[in-house]
């Protein structure tokens, strides 16, 4: 039996759906409601109602479990949610970390984060051999992967056999309303503005199928960088624009217009009581130059190739437009 944490999320619907169509015997925790995105496949799935702060579900769920992929967190960067964070994401992964080896489970793989290797070499190439130091650069829900991913090195050191992914962003359909959906969105409305930083992007699917093929090999103990390419933001908000025959973004946003707009952000947001669209940390971040690298990861696994960006992107905005075409 296959356990996955974390699978109403957008990673772990995709990982569900793939190991569904495998034929695998799979149970996933939900902790409200399972999404309609996965009404197709939800029949094939053993339900558990529960969260990974429960270690007492945890232990019932992990009963004939031989294999755990730990998708729950919490990825936020609004200061209001920050506490959750750090209690989902750092007490959350001990405690699967302590159940998955009192059940004597052959093997985790764990979805950690880029962030979690840290960004203390902005403008620099990011690999697994970085080694995290303190910087500003470093938003709380990095230290909370970083914290995270400690405490399955823990558990490596205890016995657990365990293998960790660290994702760039992840880009996909489905989830409209949240991460890189977000940015669809955004390119649907014409939103004008764009950010001179560059980051790393992969395809979800393609996060999924590694994390399955590393448990499915002999290796453990290692973490592998899952990113298909470096962009400019500027780049990636274009192509969507192209893609849904949308206006592309035209003006660059300065330090200096970040900083305001935030600071602007925060003030709406405490009167309305919505989330504020820019944090201080996302004005920052943004603006951030960063590369990283997935040598280690395609030497790993053998005929292993990323989805092209574009190819992730064109699928994503055709997705998009059929879903504005449902919704009328």
């Amino acid at each position: 039996m296959i356990l996955v944490t974390g699978g109403t999320g957008f990673l772990g619907s995709h990982l569900l759906r793939k190991l569904v169509s495998a034929g695998e015997p799979v149970r996933a925790l939900y902790r409200k409601q399972i999404p309609g995105q996965l009404n197709d496949i939800k029949d094939r799935i053993e339900w558990v109602n529960g969260d990974v702060l429960d270690v007492c579900v945890l232990e019932d769920v992990m009963e004939g479990v031989d294999k755990v992929y730990h998708c729950a967190a919490v990825v936020s960067f609004h200061p209001s949610t920050q506490a959750q964070m750090m209690k989902v994401n750092v007490e959350g992964t001990a405690n699967v970390v302590n159940m998955a080896l009192d059940a004597g489970v052959k093997k985790l793989v764990h979805v950690s984060s880029v962030a979690a290797i840290g960004r203390a070499k902005a403008d620099g190439v990011i690999d697994e051999s970085c080694e995290w130091q303190e910087s500003r650069n470093n938003s709380k829900y990095a230290v909370s992967k970083y914290q995270a991913e400690m405490e399955v090195w823990r558990g490596i050191a205890e016995g657990l056999p365990a293998a960790i992914v660290n994702p760039s962003i992840i880009l996909g359909s489905g989830y409209w309303n949240d991460g890189s959906g977000m940015l669809v969105k955004n390119a649907w409305k014409e939103f004008p503005y764009y950010t001179q930083g560059i980051n790393g992007f992969t395809d979800v699917n393609d996060v999924a199928e590694v994390m399955i093929r590393l448990m499915e090999s002999d290796i453990q103990a290692q973490r592998f960088i899952v990113s298909a390419d470096n962009w400019k933001y500027h780049d990636l908000f274009t192509e969507m624009a192209v893609q849904l025959d949308k206006r592309s973004p035209h003006i660059a946003v300065k330090p200096w217009m970040a900083a305001v707009l935030w600071r602007v952000e925060a003030v709406r947001s405490k009167i309305t009581g919505k989330k504020a669209l820019v944090t201080k940390e996302t004005a920052h971040t943004a603006q951030l130059k960063v590369y990283y690298n997935s040598n280690k990861l395609l030497k790993a696994l053998p005929g292993f190739e990323f989805t092209p960006l574009k190819e992730t992107i064109r699928e994503m905005c055709g997705k998009y437009k059929e879903y504005k075409q449902k919704e009328g």
